[in-house]
């Protein structure tokens, strides 16, 4: 049975940095599809970013149009960790943010298609 735990949230200024963490264990997540997701209070679960292999040996990666040239995702394979690297960060950025998987090798933007899913971390940037 798959697990994912994230971790590196808290509080940040705007403008500031924070990168959060995604460790993988349990099974092997190499055919998945990992996705970062986020609900903001009082809004719905949103996609934020993905990455899968391809060919395996490119870690291909999408983002939501919001987060687009401030976000990035990379991986480390030794500690089968998955990082979402977030830069300029914005109050609207706040929200708990999810790491989650998907069995395939496309952009899985509804989030009703993530079948594995972490606890979730709190992200909070203020003004």
């Amino acid at each position: 049975q798959g697990q994912l735990v994230e971790s590196g949230g808290g509080l940040v200024q705007a403008g500031g940095s924070l990168r959060l963490s995604c460790a993988a264990s349990g099974r092997s997540f190499s055919s998945y599809t990992m996705g970062w997701l986020r609900q903001a209070p009082g809004k719905a679960r949103e996609f934020v970013a993905a990455a899968r292999w391809s060919g395996g040996s490119t870690y291909l990666s999408n983002y939501a149009d919001a987060v687009k040239g401030r976000f990035a995702i990379f991986r480390d394979n030794d500690k089968n960790t998955e990082y979402l690297q977030r830069n300029s960060l914005k109050p609207e950025d706040t929200a708990v943010y999810y790491c989650a998987a998907k069995c395939g090798s496309n952009w899985y933007s509804d989030v009703k298609e993530y079948e594995y899913w972490g606890q979730g971390t709190q992200v909070t940037v203020s003004s």
